[in-house]
């Protein structure tokens, strides 16, 4: 069936159903991908509604006055402070060490050693010979046999403890005997040593008192530089982490290790994340010191050129309430980075594990983007015209 229509009345036709496509597209495009930088700074100032509490986001607008305001990050305790108090390990016995137990009988010797008897002055200890037994393993029933001693307890008892109790046993059997007892292989306190080292493996400790470096140097060192790693010590359950080279620095914070302890070398564990009109949208890791905002900036390429607005650089945040034991608290920064002061402020503010960095789109960008989109939908609608007139 032929269209009767005029020209006019077929373009009026079309213009119809093509201009609220358009309309729509050209709405959308106002709208930009993630949220602008006035709906940010509002995101604090919302109230409370018939359904909906009011927001509990905190934000605030950093300006080059507040350096000496802003709350940073709390560092991680220093090992000095919160695991200083380990004693050296390997005095108290297990079930699986090995004990090396010599006994002194002074001449005549009844049970132990060859002594001849010598009633000379001082010739006592000259001629008593010390004996000692075969490797002790301490068994599951936390035992050690000991000859004309039995079975002596052994578990959870330290050396001079044992001693003792052999001694007393051996009394009135053998003459006037002595006894010495030490660890020659401990099963029971170790530490466990494992991360970004050369290789990992699980060490005893001794009396003499492993220290944290010690640990690390019997496993060969950590992979990645010193000043980009972090040692984490866990211990009773909970963890604590230092710079390594805080560590060497502060020789305080090479402390004792005690028995159980988990010792891990990490390779830059913290990370932030960038996102919006930055140089490119990645989650980013940084060491265990800790980075500034100017240094964050640099890492990710900075502000995207022709796209990003400068005024709307935020940093999204949650941070541990002011009362202890409440709820932590979202916390949103705004950076102006068209005042020069901020800048000064960025080579201070620090950096925190987990923090989210989101540009903003510039206005310009958005309206260069309205315009290319509304070009891409009237052009057509100019072409159709110009052919409909040309019929």
């Amino acid at each position: 069936m032929s269209d009767c229509r005029s020209p006019a009345q077929r373009l009026r036709f079309r213009s119809i159903r093509v201009l609220p496509l358009a309309g729509m597209v050209m709405l959308a495009a106002c709208n930009p991908y993630g949220p602008g930088r006035n709906a940010i700074l509002n995101a604090g100032a919302v109230p409370a509604g018939p359904d909906q509490p009011a927001s509990s986001i905190k934000v605030v607008e950093v300006s080059g006055a507040m350096a000496t305001k802003l709350k940073t990050p709390e560092p991680w305790p220093a090992f000095a402070d919160v695991l200083s108090g380990a004693r050296p390990v390997g005095t108290v016995v297990g079930t699986g060490d090995a004990l090396e137990v010599t006994i002194w009988e002074a001449p005549p010797a009844i049970l132990f050693g060859a002594g001849a008897a010598d009633t000379r002055i001082g010739s006592a200890i000259s001629t008593a010979r010390p004996t000692t037994l075969p490797e002790l393993l301490v068994g599951k029933d936390g035992v050690i046999p000991v000859p004309f001693a039995g079975l002596v307890p052994a578990t959870g008892r330290s050396l001079r403890e044992i001693e003792a109790d052999i001694t007393r046993r051996l009394r009135g059997r053998a003459n006037a005997p002595q006894v010495t007892a030490r660890l020659v292989r401990n099963a029971t306190s170790t530490v466990t040593v494992v991360g970004e080292v050369n290789q990992s493996a699980r060490l005893p400790l001794s009396p003499r008192g492993e220290r944290l470096l010690d640990a690390l140097a019997q496993v060969g060192g950590v992979k990645a530089p010193v000043n980009l790693t972090t040692i984490q010590v866990t211990r009773g359950g909970r963890s604590y982490r230092m710079a390594m080279s805080d560590i060497i620095e502060r020789t305080e914070n090479n402390v004792v290790l005690a028995s159980d302890d988990v010792v891990t070398a990490l390779y830059q564990p913290y990370s932030f994340t960038v996102l919006g009109a930055a140089g490119r949208n990645d989650e980013i890791r940084f060491e265990a010191f800790g980075i500034t905002l100017a240094q964050a900036l640099g890492r990710f390429g900075g502000l995207q050129d022709g796209r990003a607005n400068p005024r709307g650089v935020f940093l999204f945040r949650w941070e541990d309430p002011e009362v202890p034991g409440g709820p932590r608290v979202p916390v949103i920064y705004s950076f102006d980075l068209k005042d020069p002061a901020v800048y000064f402020l960025a080579q201070q503010f620090r950096m925190s594990d987990r923090d989210i960095i989101y540009v903003t789109n510039s206005p310009t960008a958005e309206l260069q983007r309205f315009v290319g989109i509304v070009s891409q939908t009237i052009l057509p609608v100019a072409t159709v015209t110009s052919v409909i007139q040309q019929n």
